[in-house]
């Protein structure tokens, strides 16, 4: 598999139009006997959803980072570097760490980080990621007003689009807060699944407007965001929560439809340590059979076509 170098001086990141579709491919997708241990419409045994959140380059001064906070009024320089890391050296280094696994993955994308750096956010979408939105900017909206949320995501879902050529479908709040018109407004703009629930360990249908709408649950079990940088955690700590929490679902799997959901960030995911450890993960998870990989987009098409996904 070649490198993220050889990837641009092949493709000059002009393909976006021959991106496979990952939905063309559900129609053929061959159905699982009822003497399979599966509950995957695809076959699947246990399904892995792997984010990668593309934040930085638009961060609000003060934002988190391994810095104690500087004083209202000045900038802080080197959190600023700490964040320039994530679309320098972190995303492109999980981006050919994915290519060595050969999993895609769901890219969260905040509109104005995008705008920062569209070259890379195109490159996501070229190298068979899905597109996801993450809001305009790091503002919480579960405050807003119908009518400012509404731009507010739209805004995002813009600068996505224009960078990559790919309309989002789902949506990620900032810190998974949304607000109580977020999922209106969501299913008006055309998404078909958010990520901001922690409730269960499977994809489930919810009413909004009278529609359905996916919910693809998302993890601070297995983020980074929160053990590596919130707790401390070595990796070797990340890699054993980690493969206890899927050794644990895929025993369950057995019996009942289950997902695991490892979140990565790329100031964080992409260092060094971590992506050795991600690699090493993956290639443990990979080793069982029947597990599979899937973006976010694919789950929430599976989930509503399967007459058998859970509806709250």
């Amino acid at each position: 598999m070649g490198t993220r170098r050889d990837f641009i001086k092949q493709s000059s990141l002009v393909g976006l139009a021959s991106v496979v579709n990952p939905f063309e491919t559900l129609a053929t997708i061959p159905q699982a006997t009822t003497n399979e241990k599966t509950k995957w419409a695809d076959g699947s045994r246990l399904v892995v959803s792997v984010s990668m959140q593309f934040e930085a380059g638009n961060q609000p001064n003060n934002a988190d980072s391994p810095f104690p906070k500087i004083k209202d009024g000045f900038k802080d320089l080197p959190a600023d570097t700490w964040f320039q890391y994530g679309y320098k050296e972190g995303i492109p280094r999980m981006l050919d760490n994915w290519d060595k696994l050969g999993i895609k993955v769901t890219s969260h994308m905040v509109g104005a980080a995008v705008l920062k750096n569209p070259e890379l956010a195109k490159e996501i979408v070229s190298r068979g990621h899905e597109a996801a939105a993450h809001g305009m900017n790091w503002s919480n909206s579960y405050n807003m007003s119908y009518e400012d949320e509404t731009k507010f995501i739209k805004d995002g879902v813009d600068a996505v689009k224009n960078a990559t050529g790919a309309t989002p479908i789902g949506y990620n709040a900032n810190w998974l807060r949304r607000g109580e018109n977020t999922l209106s407004v969501l299913q008006e703009l055309g998404f078909k699944y958010h990520i901001d629930d922690l409730s269960r360990d499977e994809p489930f249908i919810i009413q909004v407007n009278n529609k359905d709408f996916v919910v693809v649950p998302y993890t601070l079990r297995c983020n980074d965001i929160l053990l590596i940088e919130g707790k401390g955690f070595s990796t070797d700590q990340f890699f054993n929560q980690v493969k206890a929490e899927f050794d644990q679902l895929y025993a369950e799997s057995e019996y009942k439809r289950r997902q695991l959901s490892i979140s990565f960030h790329d100031r964080i995911g992409g260092t060094p340590q971590m992506v050795k450890t991600a690699y090493d993960l993956i290639k443990y998870i990979q080793s069982h059979k029947g597990v599979s990989f899937k973006r976010k987009d694919e789950i929430a098409e599976i989930a509503l076509h399967d007459k058998t996904t859970i509806r709250e």
